[in-house]
Parts: structure tokens; C-alpha cells; sequence
């Protein structure tokens, strides 16, 4: 890993292995779709949706609040929805791609619309430590949630670009640090690394992979945790297991997948391989249950993940948004999902 201290200067992404022709790149080439693709796509996601692809019942949501996250133990992770998780570490907390507005979309009166509320709202949470983000990509990276969390944070943590993107929207640059891959710092001894991932990125036609894409892996004394971010399946996680793990608690991606676009998410099979590449104790799956992305049930990401654990052996953890998960001590949680028609 390059170790960089919060006042280094960013790094070039002209310098970087992954920047090639004005664009990063996955180091394996993706499948490009048709034009002919790319409208049937279209016709079936807008038109064509399977029944079941949102609840038709409010999700179970325990409510937070400011105090009792301020009296919980250390080593405390809650998910707040999507890929959204507030992790307490050494009595600080730390804030993984957050997302809070209505939509994942660049306007408010359209676009995937959240199956439940945040268990806590910005206003509400304590003082921030860092903002770590995978990509930028709407359901990962919320402008209103990084100007509302602004105040009340203090340091922004983000792959090459995207930290340009939030000094763009007025954030102290400062406060922001932006890394290629294996690069890393520490913060009041959390050390974070940002690690490989298969993707891409972009917020309009014109910008896409203008900007880089991301994993990370975050060490707290002896607890290791690794965040997935958004990625297809790839040989970079036996590289990130045997650089940094066995990983006490890997979150990884499971949900918003389909066969049609199979190299920037995985199906749960492929999670679950990944995870055993990894070499993680427990999996707890994220990237689900919060926004209809995909054509399939919102509830089978958790039908299908449970169902390769168990066959596997795995230690899934699944708690339900709000419910505090103890990351020295993971517990399995109930199936909530299936409480929900």
C-alpha cells in the first residue's frame, strides 16, 4: 500500500496505471452493448418491469437516534439503507456512501424512489470522522447528503476524481482526499485503503469513467473490514484476501443484478465467491433493499444469498436497517425480508 497522510497532495490521474486515453479502466475489458441492447434494455426497464420489483408493504426500519448512537459500544455498525452504512470505531463514526434524499437520481421528481426513510436523518447524526466513498454513481453518492453532512464532518475519503467532484460542489478542499488504488491513510489510528474493483462511474451521458472507482478496506487494531462498493466479479478479491484479509466482516455487493450486465454486478453467486476470496468470516450483503434498480424481486437478493450460505457453510449476517450489528460478535438477525409481501 502507498501511504499518504491527510495533507499530502492528490495524486495525478494522468500518473495513475488505471488512467489510459483520458478514461480509467477495469484492467479486464467489459462487454460494450449494441445500440440494439441498449434499447431493449431501456424498453424492459422502463416498460417491462416484473411484478415485485418494489414492497408492497413498508420495510421494517428500527429509528435511531442521536443519543443512543452516542452511548453504543465501539466496533458498532448500523446500515442506514442501500449502501449506506455508519460504523463507530474508537468512539468515532464513520459514513460509508450516503445516500438520504428520496431519489437515486439526478432530479427529485423522478427516478428510483427509496423503499423506507433513513433510520436517522443528517440532522440528527453525531459529528462524522470521515466520509468514505466508492464511486459516484447517484445511489452512491447523494449531493444533497454531501452538502447537508458537510458541517458535521471531517474529512471526505474518495477515489481519484471524485474528491474533484465534491470541491466542485463547494467542500473544503482540505477536507477531501482522493486515492488510486492500494493507496490508503489513517485517521485517530483507523487505517483505510482504497482497493481494486470492477466498474465504472459517471453522472451524465458525457463524463462516463472520468472518474475512478473503488473498494476499501478499513483496519482498527486487529477488527478488519472490507466494503465492496459496486463491482462484478473479478480476480482482484483474491488479491485484496491475501494483501489484507481474513476480513472479520466483509459487506459486499448483492442486488441490482441481471445477465445482461454481469461485469459491474454480481449475481449472489458470484458474492459468495467473492467473499470466500476474500477470506471473510462473516458476509453481511449490501446494495439492497432500499431502491429498485434491477428486474428482479426486491426480496430475492436475500432469498438467493441466504440459500448459498447456508448450502455453503457461511456466516451471513442480514440486519435490518437501523438494527445495530456487532461487528466483534455478528449475530445472523432475522430474515425480515420475507415479513414483507
Amino acid at each position: 500500500m502507498t501511504s499518504r497522510t491527510l495533507a499530502s497532495p492528490p495524486p495525478s490521474r494522468e500518473a495513475s496505471p488505471q488512467f489510459h486515453d483520458g478514461k480509467f479502466r477495469n484492467p479486464a475489458p467489459m462487454h460494450e452493448h449494441t445500440l440494439g441492447e441498449m434499447a431493449r434494455l431501456w424498453w424492459d426497464v422502463t416498460f417491462n418491469k416484473p411484478k415485485g420489483t418494489v414492497p408492497a408493504q413498508p420495510i421494517p426500519v428500527r429509528p435511531l437516534t442521536r443519543e443512543a448512537l452516542l452511548a453504543a459500544p465501539d466496533n458498532t455498525l448500523y446500515r442506514l439503507g442501500h449502501s449506506t452504512m455508519l460504523i463507530k470505531l474508537a468512539g468515532e463514526f464513520y459514513l460509508t456512501d450516503p445516500v438520504f434524499s428520496k431519489r437515486a437520481s439526478p432530479v427529485q421528481w423522478a427516478g428510483p424512489a427509496r423503499f423506507h426513510a433513513p433510520p436517522i436523518g443528517i440532522d440528527e447524526l453525531p459529528p462524522i470522522k470521515a466520509v468514505i466513498l466508492s464511486h459516484d454513481h447517484y445511489d452512491h453518492l447523494d449531493h444533497a447528503a454531501v452538502k447537508a453532512l458537510d458541517a458535521k464532518t471531517a474529512h471526505f475519503l474518495a477515489p481519484l476524481g471524485v474528491g474533484d467532484r465534491l470541491v466542485a460542489w463547494g467542500i473544503d478542499r482540505a477536507k477531501v482526499q482522493q486515492f488510486d488504488w492500494w493507496q490508503g491513510t489513517q485517521i485517530d489510528g483507523v487505517r483505510f485503503v482504497a482497493t481494486p474493483a470492477q466498474h465504472f462511474s459517471g453522472r451524465t451521458p458525457t463524463d462516463r469513467d472520468s472518474t475512478l472507482w473503488a473498494s476499501w478496506v478499513i483496519l482498527h487494531d486487529d477488527l478488519r473490514l472490507f466494503f465492496s462498493g459496486d463491482t462484478g466479479y473479478f480476480k482482484g478479491f483474491k488479491e485484496i484476501g491475501a494483501k489484507y484479509g481474513p476480513f472479520d466482516v466483509a459487506l459486499v455487493e448483492t442486488g441490482a443484478y441481471d445477465k445482461r450486465w454481469p461485469d459491474v454486478h454480481m449475481q449472489p453467486e458470484e458474492t459468495l465467491q467473492a467473499f470466500l476470496d476474500l477470506g471473510g468470516r462473516w458476509l453481511v450483503p449490501v446494495h439492497n433493499g432500499t431502491f429498485d434498480l434491477s428486474l428482479h424481486r426486491w426480496q430475492d437478493p436475500f432469498d438467493r444469498i441466504t440459500a448459498l450460505a447456508e448450502e455453503r457453510g457461511v456466516s451471513l449476517a442480514t440486519p435490518e436497517m437501523g438494527e445495530a450489528l456487532d461487528l466483534r460478535q455478528p449475530q445472523p438477525g432475522r430474515r425480515w425480508w420475507r415479513t414483507v409481501e
